[in-house]
């Protein structure tokens, strides 16, 4: 919490008590949720919260670089708090997300593959595939 008080000083953002509990919340989540799921989970300590103040930090926190936004391709906005470099594994079936620490994916070469004038920042690669649970065989309650 203290690199998000000190980022939030730096970039001239008040710190308030309802930014502390959303970014805690987004801190602690596993899951990279959205900002309805972040909304309910900071209801439980600001029961007053509202889903606006909620969508409007987050954008604060968004172009602030506080959070980051992990959103699959056409899919809805999915945010993260985790800000060391890393990619991500999708389940194809459940939409899980887990992160990848960036040392464990090889470096990847983009050899002239950029338009001409583009200025890339970052890079994100994303695996999918299928996570454990969705991966077991499934029982059906039928003997044979």
């Amino acid at each position: 919490m203290q690199w998000f008080r000190d980022r939030c000083a730096e970039a001239g953002l008040p710190c308030t008590h309802q930014r502390q509990v959303l970014y805690r919340a987004l801190l602690e989540a596993k899951d990279h949720p959205g900002p309805e799921m972040l909304y309910e989970r900071v209801k439980r300590d600001i029961p007053s919260v509202s889903l606006g103040t909620v969508y409007r930090n987050i954008k604060t926190f968004l172009d602030n670089g506080l959070i980051g936004e992990v959103s699959l391709h056409h899919g809805p906005l999915r945010l993260e708090a985790n800000n060391t470099p890393h990619h991500h594994l999708v389940c194809r079936v459940c939409r899980k997300m887990f992160d990848l620490p960036a040392e464990q994916v090889e470096s990847i070469h983009l050899r002239e593959a950029l338009p001409k004038g583009f200025h890339l920042e970052r890079f994100v690669v994303e695996a999918h595939g299928l996570c454990a649970g969705c991966a077991a065989p499934k029982r059906t309650g039928r003997t044979h």
